[in-house]
């Protein structure tokens, strides 16, 4: 699809980054940041700024010179993720076929949220193994399916007042590849699992692993969390819910470009900042005002553990299954009739060649006069590198 030409492109009027970089030192002085929570405000604080260098624009038909400095490429900046989101979307167009899928979310009650906070890494590795167990076990019984379904999986942490509040959506294909009788299997077209029982058992899997990790010493609960954490495990009603499936596997596809690489807040959401305090559009129209301080803090709060995988394939969506290629021979079960894929005819979109795509903002094109005639020169850096006001212009 072409876009109409539009000489340049207005930028976000409100960004993280500003915010960061005006209060960052006061959080770091107020708060016992992680490692890891210090790296992700560093990242966002330099964002698009001289201390992470970058090159001038020259248009060879008006001689005008912008200053382009580089963005962090962290995967906590709402600033960074449209490109690695698009990339990652079109290498996993492979793993969806062509059948309707469901979308389930999976919940841990509130008491639970300390131990999450606490032992991130190992809560939410115990938390996927359960979500994986659960929706496998109800998918190979045959009371159920008896089949093996594509799943994929992804980990949001917040609320959208940006509370810890740690759930897994999954899509889920309404159906599954029988491996004994070599065939597809389809769920039921309205329904997939009964999520009453879901739920006990993802309960009942997390509090096996829960009190397996705590007897290890790997999981210390103190005298308040722990009776909080038992009756979580024990008493507390757990939730999982099963929206109706999609319409097609371009539904799913659009899904999946909404949750995979979102972070807590994006740039959009933000509706004001006057140097104090940050106003952030919330849910049903409604906004939230915060202490630019206590808001950076709750932004920190949903840092993921270093290489953590917040999304993940199971069943036939796992990189074991494709190798073994029982997703292929499911595909072929779906669609006999669909031509095989059109080799590459040409090497991976450059990330100009993407945001023009995506956006129609074509960085090749100047802004000043319009004409495609811009050349990158090396950025002078005797200035020095300060972070702060030195946002692109």
């Amino acid at each position: 699809m072409r876009h109409a030409h539009r000489p340049a492109r207005a930028a976000p009027r409100l960004a993280l980054g500003p915010i960061a970089r005006d209060h960052a030192e006061s959080v770091r002085a107020s708060v016992r940041l992680s490692a890891g929570q210090d790296a992700v405000l560093r990242a966002v604080e330099r964002c698009r700024t001289g201390a992470l260098g970058g090159h001038v624009e020259v248009c060879e038909a008006c001689g005008h010179r912008a200053t382009r400095f580089h963005s962090c490429r962290n995967r906590h900046c709402p600033t960074c993720q449209a490109i690695a989101q698009h990339r990652w979307l079109e290498k996993r167009r492979e793993r969806l076929l062509e059948t309707p899928y469901f979308h389930c979310v999976f919940t841990v009650p509130d008491a639970l949220r300390a131990p999450f906070q606490a032992h991130p890494r190992l809560m939410f590795d115990t938390f996927f193994d359960a979500v994986r167990h659960t929706l496998l076990t109800f998918a190979r019984d045959p009371a159920h399916l008896g089949a093996l379904p594509a799943v994929t999986a992804v980990l949001h942490t917040w609320t959208r007042e940006l509370l810890f509040h740690p759930h897994i959506h999954a899509i889920v294909s309404a159906g599954g590849w029988s491996e004994p009788t070599n065939a597809w299997v389809p769920s039921h077209r309205r329904f997939l699992f009964p999520v009453k029982a879901m739920a006990k058992v993802l309960r009942g899997t997390m509090r096996e692993a829960i009190l397996a990790a705590a007897q290890r010493g790997e999981l210390v609960l103190d005298a308040t969390t722990e009776p909080l954490v038992r009756r979580a495990l024990f008493e507390s009603r757990w939730i999982v819910y099963a929206k109706p499936p999609f319409g097609s596997v371009d539904d799913v596809f659009a899904y999946l470009g909404r949750y995979t690489h979102r972070v807590g807040i994006s740039n959009g959401r933000l509706l004001a900042y006057d140097g104090s305090t940050v106003s952030f559009a919330t849910k049903f129209g409604t906004s939230i005002s915060l202490d630019a301080r206590e808001f950076l803090r709750r932004f920190l709060r949903h840092t993921l553990p270093s290489r953590f995988h917040k999304i993940r394939h199971f069943g036939l969506a796992s990189s074991s299954h494709i190798r073994l290629g029982t997703l292929e021979r499911a595909r072929t079960a779906l669609a006999p009739n669909r031509p095989p894929p059109a080799p590459a005819t040409r090497p991976p979109a450059t990330t100009a060649e993407l945001l023009l795509a995506l956006t129609g903002f074509d960085l090749r094109r100047c802004g000043h006069c319009g004409e495609q005639a811009l050349l990158a020169a090396p950025l002078d850096t005797s200035l020095g590198t300060d972070v702060r006001g030195l946002d692109s212009s």
